[in-house]
């Protein structure tokens, strides 16, 4: 931790003393790919933020904090924080209001937590009409009430026109841990099957549709969706799931190498068995982008026992949010912290996480 403070001397960060790898020592100031969800991220908060704030809960860097209660009989409670700055406001399947909701809810559900409460802070650029913010705030609150949680406080900042964007929206959440249920991102096994809910890629090609005018042949919106329900069908079948992630920023392929990162294990997927919407494998040709990288608000990836993943599966399917579930892959003891992909024609390539985002301000 020494390597990265000021050394009890004053005046911040120190960036001289920072022993951390080269993207981050190379960029003095902050760049997009910074808040992307690939490797700049990653460093930025390995390497700066999280020696400054290093506790037992922080170091698991889970999409939430999972939280014992002292003196509450073994209860915990699963906690989380993210910030929405989306550009367009308004998108096919929803809008920042929702997506709000719906991010940080799922961030809970994905440890296995009940949401139960959310806050909301709003960020508002001088000049937004009234209008826009009604119908965002409408939007959330209807979410929400969806999503069987509250809001149950809030703060309203604006700033000077030419500041924010229009609208930038940041939400809490908490929600309680079922007895028994422990998920994290360190606990995938070799042999473990992976499974992801259905397809991939829709809401950031749709963010990206709408920011640049792109028409498709067919329609594509995106996929914001609460997930605990599906989470609790999944949990009913056992309550021994290794892993869960909903692949947001970075796309599958980031939460796949975060995983084997923390676990210290191999991931092996194959490409042709990760359900891809024609429309997005279309665009992403014509963008030049990997589909595996594009992010998703409506969708999890799931870690879990060879013996368990077909009951599991079976249930995913039988709910509206899994009927594409699908295995795309296994946990092996190989290729430590590397996730590879077989690919349609025999072949092999390293699925790496990117350094930046191929779509900024998709979330």
């Amino acid at each position: 931790m020494s390597d990265f403070s000021d050394g009890g001397q004053g005046g911040g960060i120190q960036a001289e003393g920072w022993v951390c790898p080269v993207p981050l020592r190379d960029y003095p100031n902050i760049v997009m790919g910074h808040g992307g969800g690939g490797k700049l991220s990653a460093d930025l908060v390995s390497h700066l933020f999280l020696p400054e704030f290093s506790n037992a809960a922080l170091d698991v860097l889970g999409d939430q904090a999972v939280l014992d209660l002292p003196g509450m009989d073994g209860a915990r409670l699963a906690f989380t924080t993210d910030s929405f700055v989306v550009n367009p406001l308004f998108f096919p399947g929803g809008d920042i209001g929702s997506l709000a909701v719906h991010g940080t809810v799922n961030d809970l559900a994905v440890s296995g937590a009940r949401p139960l409460f959310l806050s909301a802070g709003y960020i508002i650029e001088e000049g937004l009409p009234l209008e826009t913010l009604g119908a965002v705030a409408t939007s959330m609150g209807e979410a929400a009430q969806r999503a069987g949680v509250q809001v149950v406080t809030g703060d309203t900042k604006v700033v000077e026109r030419g500041h924010g964007d229009g609208l930038f929206i940041n939400t809490s959440g908490v929600g309680l841990v079922p007895e028994g249920v422990t998920i994290g991102p360190d606990r995938a096994r070799p042999g473990d099957v992976v499974l992801v809910s259905g397809e991939i890629g829709l809401h950031g090609i749709t963010i990206m549709s709408v920011r640049e005018g792109l028409g498709f042949e067919t329609a594509i919106q995106s996929d914001s969706a609460p997930l605990y329900e599906l989470v609790v069908a999944m949990l009913a079948v056992t309550a021994n799931i290794h892993c869960l992630r909903d692949p947001t920023r970075g796309g599958v392929a980031s939460t796949l190498n975060e995983l084997a990162g923390a676990s210290g294990v191999g991931i092996e997927i194959d490409e042709t068995s990760v359900p891809i919407p024609d429309a997005v494998l279309a665009a992403c040709e014509m963008l030049g982008l990997d589909p595996f990288y594009v992010a998703n608000e409506g969708k999890l990836v799931a870690v879990v026992p060879p013996d368990e993943a077909e009951a599991v599966l079976e249930a995913m399917r039988a709910r509206p949010e899994g009927q594409q579930a699908a295995v795309i892959g296994r946990v092996t003891a190989e290729h430590a912290g590397v996730v590879v992909a077989r690919t349609g024609i025999g072949g092999s390539r390293v699925v790496d996480t990117l350094v930046g985002d191929q779509l900024p301000r998709i979330c």
